[in-house]
């Protein structure tokens, strides 16, 4: 019989992980030619800390992009929420931080999108 703990029974080695994926998708901005998706992803491989320091991702953390699309896989612990900093400090560096936001996609939860501000809307609430 396997050893037990307070009537458990305890599990013998771990459970493999999940990786984590997280897309950020940059169709808009890209169609529009307003930013390089080449860049962008050399910036995010630059930046990502990984045991604090920055880029030196090793094995655990995989950046790779499409033609309007940078996914990143990783093996550790990493919040969403750290990769929408970073797009928005991107986003600042080249100057389009004031015509882009950065929008968690409603479709899939793991996905962040680059969308334009509706600057038509607020024009018309301006002049009533």
């Amino acid at each position: 019989m396997a050893p037990t703990i307070f009537g458990k029974k305890v599990v013998k080695g771990a459970a493999k992980k999940k990786a984590l994926v997280f897309t950020i998708d940059c169709a808009k901005p890209v169609e529009d030619k307003i930013m390089e998706i080449a860049s962008f992803e050399k910036f995010l491989v630059d930046k990502i800390k990984v045991g604090n320091k920055a880029g030196a991702l090793g094995d655990a953390i995989k950046v790779s992009r499409d033609k309007t699309k940078v996914t990143i896989s990783s093996d550790i612990p990493m919040s969403k929420r750290y990769l929408k900093y970073l797009t928005k400090k991107y986003l600042k560096k080249h100057n389009v931080r004031d015509w882009l936001r950065v929008i968690a996609s409603n479709k899939d939860r793991s996905i962040y999108e680059l969308r334009y501000f509706n600057i038509a809307e607020q024009d018309g609430e301006d002049d009533e």
